[in-house]
């Protein structure tokens, strides 16, 4: 059901009473599987947040932080142990205990279809010491793979109800966290109500959770300031003036780790048969044509920042060397001819159906059109553009990452050969040894030059051209307490309350 309907030129609000019991989170797009194992949405991440325990969390300066666990240690530069909290329960009455965290780990390893494989793929093995302790050995040294125990990764199943639910899991999902599955509306919404053996209830303050799917940002910031909505995870920076002048709402501005690019189809099926695909120089012309700074100053009001890298500026990871560059239009033109393309040279970019990714398309679409470009737009709901660009059927994807902690997290599943979330399909061995060497040592001194030299070789192949990064920009009623900004944008809602 669609709480808000655009008639005409007008929108149309029809309020409804807050209850303080519901919390009611808005979204700017729909979410993919309930399924950790599967999902690879950044809001289905938000909802994951209110269903699903990790073994670990971040906190606001990205210290990582105990949840399901109690604590850890690592015995050699190869194993993990692992103390886990006592007394946690599923939603559906199992305890959480060592052989379910052995089971959800090998899930994520093994499952067909697997995104979290790539992420944990240095384990050799888990042991159970005891029901309260897990071993991890891994097969080498890893600097990344604890602040992957903080995402996805480290959400863990009850071994019974997941293995007799089958390739249904997700349309029950069953957790460990504050809020158990109750329905979800595709494209609409998700419900999730209190779960009373929750470990930590007494830092629950809500009986229900609603997710509302509000792909439009007008809509959404239309939602909150009629108090259909509590709290929206994303304003579009163009609202952000309008939100200050309402002195109902409030807004929690705050850096975050991800970054928004242009996945390029390289050799991913016979759409990547294009001078685009094949030639980087013609990927480098386009790159050249594009001005990053009025492209984030038009669409975003200076507000995000432009990036050629994989990581934000807040990143330790970040190469200082390596700073956007002003748009070139002479050496694009002059990459197009040095390629021996015919003019103009034809692309499609498929974009996600959301006005603000329409907008960013469409300024692209006109700067690059200036260097030799005949650039069409396909507008394409979100979750069918995530399965096109699986399958290939795509030439240009714009799209982004919501970003982890770790520079492994941004880089390695869409850059190393053979990874599930590598959709161009790159492969070049010298990126695959550096981010194998780069996840595989602790040592951060050490790992800064291997990502710096890995940038340096992205932006000659270019598998993704890397646009700008992002901010968290998230608005809120002012009777919404307990908020807590953490730069990876998800919404943690122990601790929050509605004051009466």
């Amino acid at each position: 059901m669609r709480r808000l309907l655009l008639a005409s030129a007008c929108l149309l609000v029809t309020a409804m009473p807050a209850f303080s019991q519901t919390l009611r989170i808005a979204l700017r797009q729909d979410l993919d599987v309930l399924d950790p194992t599967l999902a690879t949405t950044y809001v289905g991440r938000i909802v994951f947040a209110g269903l699903c325990d990790k073994l670990f969390d971040i906190d606001a300066k990205l210290n990582i932080v105990p949840q399901l666990a109690t604590g850890y240690e690592w015995t050699d530069d190869k194993t993990l142990v692992i103390h886990l909290r006592q007394g946690v329960k599923f939603q559906n009455d199992e305890v959480l205990d060592a052989a379910a965290v052995k089971y959800s780990l090998e899930r994520h390893l093994t499952m067909q279809g697997s995104f979290r494989k790539a992420e944990i793929s240095s384990i050799d093995h888990i042991e159970m010491v005891d029901p309260a302790t897990v071993r991890i050995v891994l097969k080498t040294p890893s600097g990344a793979f604890l602040t992957q125990l903080t995402d996805r990764a480290g959400m863990i199943y009850p071994p019974k109800a997941t293995e007799t639910a089958g390739k249904d899991f997700s349309n029950h999902p069953v957790c460990s966290g504050p809020f158990k599955f109750v329905e979800r509306v595709p494209q609409d919404h998700v419900t999730l109500e209190r779960f009373p053996g929750y470990w930590d209830a007494k830092s629950i303050h809500f009986d229900k959770v609603v997710y509302q799917v509000f792909v439009d940002s007008s809509v959404r910031l239309a939602n909150l300031k009629a108090g259909t909505s509590d709290l929206v995870e994303y304003v579009a920076p163009t609202d952000v003036a309008v939100v200050k002048a309402d002195s109902r709402l409030k807004l929690a501005v705050s850096d975050a780790l991800g970054h928004a690019d242009i996945t390029n189809n390289l050799v991913n099926g016979p759409r990547a048969d294009t001078p685009y695909g094949k030639n980087p120089l013609v990927r480098q012309a386009f790159d050249a044509a594009i001005d990053r700074a009025a492209l984030v100053s038009v669409v975003f009001n200076d507000l995000f920042a432009p990036n050629v890298q994989p990581v934000s500026q807040s990143s330790p990871f970040y190469d200082e060397a390596l700073p956007p560059p002003p748009r070139d239009i002479a050496k694009a033109k002059a990459l197009l001819k040095q390629a021996g393309v015919t003019l103009p040279v034809k692309v499609e970019l498929m974009t996600p159906n959301q006005p603000e990714q329409m907008q960013v398309a469409e300024v692209i679409q006109s700067m690059v059109a200036e260097a030799g470009f005949e650039l069409r737009i396909q507008a394409i709901e979100f979750a069918s553009s995530l399965q096109a660009s699986v399958r290939g059927d795509y030439e240009l994807y714009l799209i982004g990452w919501s970003g982890r902690v770790d520079v492994d997290g941004n880089t390695y599943q869409f850059l190393h050969s053979g990874q599930g979330n590598n959709a161009s399909h790159y492969s070049n061995p010298t990126v695959d040894r550096l981010l194998d060497e780069g996840r595989g040592t602790t040592d951060l001194a050490k790992r800064r030059p291997i990502y710096s030299q890995l940038f340096q070789e992205l932006r000659r192949d270019l598998p993704l051209t890397y646009l700008y990064s992002a901010r968290n920009i998230v608005a809120m009623s002012t009777k919404l307490n307990g908020f807590r900004p953490i730069p990876d944008g998800m919404i943690r809602i122990q601790g929050m309350e509605i004051a009466k």
